[in-house]
């Protein structure tokens, strides 16, 4: 996934909790307020940002590691073959090949389950970062009565002094939470105040299920 798409999604997500078109964004005061934010710059610089991807790096050398260990490991059993396979007997050569086309399968795909699944857990944390600077920037602009906050990769130019993106981040590092908290909890919320009234209602008894009427109350004590 790229950043612009993780954009989009975000943008998506947000439309589909109902929180980006919950306020009323201009100033009562009829003034125009522009400001914009450099998401990549807020997610690279976080505390949560430098910490995914500290733990990013971390995964890399160790699955580096891990399949030179297995590359190593295949490379010898090929030596093997290729030196000794000619001197062996039928049985311990037939062995020998079973062991190296194995080892040469299991270490083919973890090389690639491996990689992928560092990418999409990398996606996924980084999702959430840009979720919650969304809502984030979403607040700071409800705060300060801001008409627009635009995102700085959609600009072809804007002052300076209109870039919120460090307010961002001390804000953001300032609640202490972790990737995806506040998105979590505003999609909880949502559920919560939403919830009940989606529910679809119990259908009536039907006429011959129904109870026969004497005037007294069918609710049990």
């Amino acid at each position: 996934m790229t950043f612009k798409s993780m954009l989009c999604a975000v943008a998506l997500a947000m439309a589909a909790m109902g929180v980006a078109t919950t306020y009323a964004w201009a100033n009562p005061s009829g003034e125009f307020k522009l400001a914009f934010v450099d998401i990549q710059r807020a997610l690279n610089e976080c505390h949560n940002g430098k910490n995914v991807k500290t733990d990013f790096r971390g995964r890399i050398q160790r699955l580096q590691e891990r399949l030179q260990g297995e590359q190593a490991e295949v490379e010898r059993l090929k030596k093997d073959l290729e030196e000794k396979g000619a001197l062996m007997q039928p049985e311990q050569r037939q062995n020998l090949e079973d062991d190296y086309t194995k080892k040469l399968h299991a270490f083919q795909d973890d090389y690639k389950n491996s990689g992928d699944e560092l990418k999409q857990k990398d996606n996924e944390m980084t999702g959430a970062i840009v979720q919650d600077l969304a809502l984030v920037v979403q607040q700071i602009g409800v705060k300060n009565n801001y008409t627009m906050v635009m995102e700085k990769g959609s600009l072809l130019w804007a002052i300076p002094s209109i870039d919120i993106t460090d307010e961002v981040i001390r804000a953001y590092d300032g609640m202490n939470v972790k990737p995806g908290a506040l998105a979590q909890e505003t999609l909880g919320a949502s559920r919560s105040r939403f919830g009940a009234a989606s529910q679809p209602r119990p259908a009536p008894p039907s006429e011959e299920s129904a109870p026969p009427s004497s005037g007294a109350s069918t609710i049990t004590k």
